[in-house]
């Protein structure tokens, strides 16, 4: 009753529109002319029936729109979980691609020269982060000694200074530890590639009269007993002639991009003959 009584406005009016609406409705049924209570039943109700529908009617769209975002939401979730998918996968496909570019590169090297080369992987580097040194995934297991030649398809990469029986740790031409023996190979001018960093050599022992100009290609002479000739070692970069030095200062860019390494072939030489341990450093 106390309920009744706080809302006594309301439902006076909930129950004269629902009186109206009978009464309009037994009018309709009769099929007559509206009389003047009818009338006035009609004037004061259908505003409220209009409000009442187009509240009906808003309330369905909301809930409408509402389902179709949540809806909508969810499609797009499942869409970028496959988006996502898709990404990892083409990044696998990329880079398989790019392994199989490298290997292949490897493989025509391997056809295009008559020594007997093993494939190795770069698994680790030496703790400096200088880059000065690898660590490859084969050893003395599988037929590699001390100073034996590491390549890739660019050119020399360094030798082996340590061996285990399953890896081997690989000086990069570009440590200040290395001497390869070379040749300009345009004008065969010798000199001595010495590592000076990551991405530089210097070319050694020039002399003045060397026939010797920026963009020469520098290789290995042959002579010792570690590399093979004709390897490509780098390019000349700079050329520093001063009159108070006996030989000219030549900087090389080296062929190797060292930050790229993964893949290596070192050559096994059948005649191979391995340096005493004071001829390595």
């Amino acid at each position: 009753m106390t309920i009744f009584l706080e809302h006594r406005t309301k439902w006076v009016s909930y129950i004269f529109i629902l009186l109206s609406l009978i009464l309009l409705s037994l009018s309709i049924g009769k099929g007559r002319e509206w009389n003047p209570a009818e009338r006035l039943a009609i004037e004061i109700t259908v505003p409220f029936q209009k409000f009442f529908i187009g509240s009906i009617s808003v309330t369905k769209d909301i809930w409408k729109n509402y389902f179709f975002l949540v809806e909508t939401r969810q499609e797009n979730l499942l869409l970028n979980k496959k988006i996502n998918l898709l990404k990892i996968e083409n990044s696998r496909y990329q880079e398989l691609l790019l392994t199989n570019q490298r290997l292949q590169q490897l493989l025509n090297f391997q056809e295009n020269t008559e020594e007997a080369l093993l494939p190795a992987r770069v698994i680790g580097w030496d703790s400096s982060g200088l880059f000065k040194s690898i660590i490859i995934d084969r050893g003395k297991n599988d037929g590699l000694k001390i100073n034996m030649p590491v390549v890739n398809s660019e050119g020399a990469v360094g030798r082996a200074v340590s061996v285990s029986p399953n890896y081997a740790q690989v000086l990069l031409i570009t440590d200040q530890n290395s001497a390869i023996d070379g040749l300009v190979q345009r004008s065969r001018c010798r000199g001595m590639l010495k590592g000076r960093g990551l991405s530089e050599c210097s070319f050694d022992y020039v002399i003045k009269t060397c026939d010797i100009v920026t963009g020469d290609t520098i290789v290995t002479s042959g002579l010792g007993r570690a590399f093979p000739k004709g390897l490509y070692l780098g390019t000349v970069k700079e050329i520093n002639d001063s009159p108070d030095k006996l030989f000219k200062d030549v900087r090389v860019a080296p062929a190797v991009d060292f930050s790229k390494l993964e893949e290596v072939l070192v050559i096994l030489r059948s005649n191979f003959v391995p340096l005493r341990r004071s001829e390595i450093r």
